[in-house]
């Protein structure tokens, strides 16, 4: 699985914006994340398109999150940004069937999505921002071989 710069970006913003007192503008979150600024642009309107953030023109505008970081999941980014969380030969899994030796496959890629998902779903931006994940988010990581790349 693989997570795309416009999804890592999205999030990264996301979490600048709950961090933030008050709007910033695209150029400071792009500063403050060493983002390009014309990326972000496009990220920060599919993000107010998708009711993530909204925006505020003139003296003192710029972006903020539409509701409370604690209601706003990193897969609720993610999905706004890229679509489903997990896709299959551009599909998803429940969606596809499988034959022969491969017919449990179909349930390896249900349960990689719902792997994903119960990641994703249960950390909010405001977690991020604190600096606080989730006890099953820090139990995943302090085993060792989940930072090492096989």
């Amino acid at each position: 699985m693989r997570v795309s710069a416009r999804a890592d970006y999205a999030i990264r913003a996301a979490a600048e914006l709950a961090a933030a007192e008050g709007s910033l503008t695209t150029e400071a979150l792009a500063e403050a994340q060493a983002m390009p600024r014309k990326f972000l642009e496009g990220i920060l309107t599919i993000l107010r398109r998708e009711g993530v953030v909204v925006s505020q023109r003139g003296l003192g505008g710029g972006y903020r999150l539409a509701r409370p970081a604690a209601e706003i999941s990193l897969a609720e980014i993610v999905r706004a940004v890229d679509g489903p969380l997990v896709f299959v030969r551009g599909e998803r899994p429940s969606e596809l069937s499988y034959d022969g030796a491969a017919d449990d496959l179909l349930k390896v890629w249900v349960a990689l999505r719902a792997s994903v998902r119960s990641v994703l779903e249960s950390v909010t931006v405001a977690d991020l921002a604190r600096g606080a994940l989730p006890a099953s988010i820090t139990g995943l990581i302090e085993d060792e071989s989940a930072w090492e790349n096989p």
